[in-house]
């Protein structure tokens, strides 16, 4: 039996699924480190891009932000932050995490504030519109688009990212592949490529599901920026 075929009798036992520590559990495990890591980077990304957008200042310091956040390696973050006063167990994890997922919101929040048109800005400002008016009621709405689409890559990226959490016996998905290790290529192969393929598949199930939220929160005019604004998230990702 080649690796291939034992890594499908290895998803296709129901016991693997069913069991104390099977894949249901660390599915529930790598859902809930991935969602609280995400929530963590919004809450502290989110208003800081909203605001440096909103009044015009800080482009530098999210450049910095992102850049440094970038540069650091997640697998150091998860390996660090446990010596710290966070201890064991899964909050170090979460705030490892949470670090990884802040460029793509910072910076999409900042971009998608900063996009909109001055003239737009100048109009709502002659209607009378105080400075929380034109945020509430025009830039933000403007934004859509951009904070979707980073919010997007953001969870992508740690639903991907989250697999290494089983380094420090974070838990997730990540447990399976490094059980498998554990019993050594030869005779657990399978159950290696069984977990590669479950964090695979949860990362497009949720970029999937992710892509037709942001579709059906973006108003219809604004689709053609949300197009455009896919694209240049993902060159900023390649690049």
């Amino acid at each position: 039996m080649n690796i291939v075929q034992s890594a499908w009798v290895y998803l296709n036992d129901p016991l693997n699924w069913t069991n104390p520590g099977g894949i249901l559990d660390r599915l529930g495990e790598h859902l809930t480190i991935s969602a609280a890591a995400v929530a963590i980077g919004c809450v502290v990304a989110l208003p800081l891009g909203v605001w440096l957008g909103h009044s015009g200042r800080g482009g530098g310091l999210v450049v910095l932000v992102s850049d440094l956040t970038l540069a650091i390696p997640t697998i150091a973050l998860l390996t660090i932050l446990p010596l710290t006063i966070l201890g064991f167990g899964k909050p170090p994890i979460i705030v490892a995490l949470a670090v990884f997922a802040l460029p793509p919101l910072l910076s999409n929040a900042y971009t998608g504030i900063r996009q909109v048109d001055p003239e737009t800005r100048d109009a709502a400002k002659g209607m009378g519109l105080s400075g929380m008016q034109l945020l509430r009621r025009v830039e933000l709405p403007l934004a859509i688009p951009y904070l979707a689409a980073g919010f997007r890559t953001a969870a992508v990226q740690v639903v991907a990212t989250t697999a290494l959490a089983s380094y420090v016996n974070g838990g997730g998905l990540g447990q399976i592949i490094a059980s498998g290790f554990g019993l050594g290529i030869s005779a657990a192969g399978g159950q290696i490529l069984a977990g590669g393929v479950l964090v695979a598949a949860l990362a497009l199930a949720v970029e999937g599901i992710l892509a037709l939220v942001e579709r059906l929160i973006t108003p219809a005019p604004l689709r053609p920026l949300r197009r455009k604004t896919d694209r240049q998230t993902m060159a900023t990702g390649a690049a």
